[in-house]
């Protein structure tokens, strides 16, 4: 599955998006360089089974075990001290990046309710992707009843794009399905 995706952007994609830009040398073409999956925690620092949960799912979507994040500093208002569990996140590459962007396209995303597409202006100015999802269900991975409570997680897709014309350029041929406004 996830090699379809990878020889689909290098026998059809490249191309494209060369004529398209009139790149001169391959080199120049915009290509995925890592996903990040990541779920902040509010309430992991009192609850340790929310941890373990969020831990146990991220794992199952993204096939590889998360890094828990730790607070850098106390935040008196939060109730969060310095090193306490704050969010799980997960840097995909290569393999496993190519297969979870190739299940998050043609199975979660449908799988919103009253989908019409992503929204095409969350790109930071330097080509790369954030999308929040507010729920883990969409994944096909994730089974209703093991579920403690609904969480979501903000999905970063990092490219070698200058622009975020040439990164909305490359997901959209890789089948992202951008909204038109």
């Amino acid at each position: 599955m996830a090699e379809q995706l990878k020889t689909r952007y290098q026998e059809k994609i490249v191309p494209k998006l060369k004529e398209l830009f009139g790149y001169q040398n391959i080199h120049q073409v915009p290509k995925l360089v890592k996903i990040t999956v990541n779920r902040g925690l509010g309430e992991a620092s009192q609850n340790a089974k929310a941890l373990e949960s969020s831990i146990k799912e991220i794992a199952t979507i993204t096939g590889q075990k998360p890094v828990v994040t730790r607070a850098k500093k106390a935040i008196a208002g939060f109730k969060i001290r310095e090193g306490m569990p704050v969010g799980v996140m997960v840097t995909l590459r290569s393999e496993r990046m190519y297969s979870f962007l190739n299940r998050l396209i043609n199975l979660a995303l449908p799988r919103i309710r009253d989908f019409r597409g992503i929204s095409p202006k969350s790109f930071d100015g330097r080509g790369n992707y954030t999308l929040g999802i507010r729920e883990q269900l969409i994944f096909p991975e994730v089974e209703y009843d093991s579920i403690d409570q609904i969480r979501g997680m903000d999905i970063s897709i990092i490219t070698t794009a200058k622009t975020d014309e040439e990164g909305r350029a490359l997901l959209k041929e890789m089948g992202m399905p951008f909204r038109d406004n």
